[in-house]
């Protein structure tokens, strides 16, 4: 190789530090933790384990490389320091410590690749990223459950699949079970909706993603879907007339609002019985009572400080395996976040947990409610598709929940965050560096 030829020595930095490296970073997040369950029963745990861990490598090269783009006072929420740092200490009285604290790694690493694509992408990106993302996984869960209930007709049960498409569901798609599809699905309903209406994409491609998202997850025959999408049609409802409101009486709507959801949430409860019975999920809901009933009898036991944080639960774990061995069933989270993290982490982490999440719903309304793009009304409607999924499933604590509940976080705490404040009053912060070429996702 001749000396004209050589790269150049700041070929890595200078690559690493790239518009199109920080897109096909996140890419490929965003497509890891999206088809974890799919990439574990094909090629094993130990397989997607050496991914993320790969990836977390290179979220700090990124990081590192873009140091003088990122202020290490805005990098992570104070919130999600807290709830990090008390789920961390919960393992000095777990059971079993050794799986707490792999647990707690897990938990960290996703983390820790949100806040990095939280501060290399903006939010158009990274609307955009999960587009691509879910286009692909859904496409291809389609065409499984199109191959193994129609031409083949036999289930890949290494999948999940079983191949129920042709009586028009339940499926499951590549995801595992018919309420994480469903729950994707709505994900994805969002996100091509903000798609369209931003344009950042052609017509014809947007509406063939809306009719796929609304296709599987009618297809998932979730019970949760129903009350996903109510939830997140109310707050686009709510959203569409704070965004018209004259900003001088946009305070005292945004109180209104905020009373009309609490009064709703007491209603829903009093008339949970009817509600149910129309949404055909009794039996579904009673398995549910009746588990977390059990999970609150042990957080009596350990009120203040929890169990140890697990996430999802570990097989021989205690006080998860009593809690099956007393219900004859093989759960493998508690079926309800809240109650979830009040088993592991206590009545202390669950106020953290409800004040990581809190913050981040208020920020992110606020923001979308001030600024004139459609798109940073993704953050909040992803939130609120979280926090409402996350009183019948426990997504929100690991995987792809959690990782979405993280980086939306940091993007609403970005914009909002009484760090940035104090950030600029100590001095002018540069630029995030993107991609000046149209068509830059």
């Amino acid at each position: 190789m001749t000396a004209g030829r050589r790269p150049h020595p700041g070929w890595v930095t200078t690559l690493v530090g790239s518009a199109s490296f920080a897109r096909a970073f996140t890419l490929v997040v965003l497509g890891t933790v999206f088809a974890s369950f799919a990439i574990e029963r094909i090629a094993g745990r130990t397989t997607y384990i050496t991914i993320v861990v790969c990836l977390c490598i290179l979220g700090a090269g990124v990081l590192i490389v873009r140091r003088s783009e990122v202020s290490l006072l805005r990098l992570v929420p104070t919130t999600l320091v807290a709830f990090l740092g008390w789920t961390l200490i919960s393992g000095f009285w777990a059971w079993d410590r050794a799986d707490s604290w792999w647990s707690w790694v897990s938990t960290a690493a996703l983390a820790f690749l949100a806040v990095v694509i939280g501060h290399i992408r903006d939010t158009l990106q990274t609307a955009r990223a999960v587009g691509d993302v879910l286009r692909l996984l859904l496409s291809i869960s389609i065409g499984v459950e199109i191959l193994s209930g129609v031409i083949l007709d036999i289930p890949f049960r290494f999948l999940g699949v079983q191949g129920n498409i042709a009586q028009f569901g339940p499926i499951q798609g590549i995801f595992g079970t018919r309420n994480m599809l469903g729950f994707i699905a709505v994900l994805a309903l969002i996100t091509f909706l903000i798609e369209y209406r931003t344009q950042s994409v052609k017509p014809g491609l947007s509406i063939f993603s809306v009719v796929l998202a609304g296709s599987l997850a009618a297809f998932s025959d979730s019970p949760t879907v129903l009350v996903l999408a109510v939830a997140v049609g109310a707050a686009v409802a709510a959203l569409a007339l704070v965004r018209h409101t004259d900003p001088d009486r946009r305070g005292p709507l945004q109180w209104i609002l905020g009373a009309l959801v609490v009064v709703g949430i007491a209603v829903g409860y009093a008339a949970r019985h009817p509600i149910i019975a129309w949404l055909g999920a009794g039996t579904d809901f009673s398995m549910r009572v009746n588990l977390w009933n059990l999970m609150v009898d042990y957080v009596t036991l350990r009120p203040v400080q929890g169990w140890g944080w697990y996430g999802p639960w570990v097989d021989g774990g205690t006080p998860f395996s009593i809690i099956n061995y007393r219900l004859r069933a093989s759960h493998a989270t508690g079926l309800n976040a809240y109650f979830d993290v009040l088993l592991q982490v206590g009545w202390v982490g669950l106020i953290l947990f409800v004040a990581f999440v809190g913050v981040a719903l208020v920020r992110s309304w606020l923001d979308a409610s001030e600024r004139r793009s459609v798109v940073y009304a993704w953050t909040p409607l992803i939130l609120v598709t979280l926090l409402v999924d996350s009183m019948f499933e426990s997504f929100t604590l690991a995987g792809v929940g959690w990782m979405l509940l993280v980086l939306c976080a940091v993007r609403a705490g970005q914009s909002r965050g009484w760090r940035e404040r104090l950030d600029g009053r100590s001095g002018p912060s540069l630029p995030r560096v993107e991609d000046p070429r149209p068509d830059a996702r």
